[in-house]
């Protein structure tokens, strides 16, 4: 059996966006890999206003979508591990507290805290996350767990710098 990977060209702009440009073809952890790899997109990301920040993650979600699925159908595979755009995607979401808030987008805190919260919800995947994991197929049932994950993450993440005092 042809190994799904061999079938990805990083100079298709849909495999290229999907597996993160590249990171998460790593061998090892390829979702974490894509989550670290999502980290300098956020630093550049972050400096844009707010809105326009908000705005790039919503259509990064949306896109999202077809960046998955097309990638996915040319694998043979739903959902390969190498496809890592939905943890870009739920990254940023779990760091929309820092925009939304005002806070410093520098403070390695907040990146770091973002990353272990995220990749937490995205490895454990607790309910709901686990149901639409499950039962909702195509690029859309790819992004949806991410995503709901990183809504999740940004709650968990808010409330933990509040308790922390890292939002005054």
């Amino acid at each position: 059996m042809t190994d799904p990977k061999s079938r990805i060209a990083l100079k298709n702009p849909w495999h290229l966006l999907a597996t993160g440009f590249g990171s998460g073809l790593s061998p090892v952890v390829p979702g974490t890999m894509g989550t670290v790899a999502s980290i300098p997109f956020y630093l550049l990301l972050v400096q844009l206003p707010a809105p326009v920040y908000y705005l790039v993650v919503i259509l990064a979600c949306v896109i999202g979508v077809k960046i998955c699925q097309v990638t996915s159908d040319d694998m043979g595979v739903h959902d390969h591990g190498s496809i890592v755009w939905d943890e870009f995607a739920g990254y940023w979401i779990t760091m929309l507290v820092v925009p939304f808030f005002h806070l410093n987008t520098l403070d390695w805190r907040w990146i770091l805290s973002g990353f272990i919260v995220f990749r937490f919800f995205d490895m454990v995947k607790p309910w709901p996350i686990s149901w639409l994991d499950k039962r909702v197929g195509g690029g859309f049932g790819i992004m949806v767990d991410d995503i709901l994950a990183g809504v999740m993450s940004l709650i968990v993440l808010g409330l933990l710098g509040n308790y922390l005092g890292w939002m005054h």
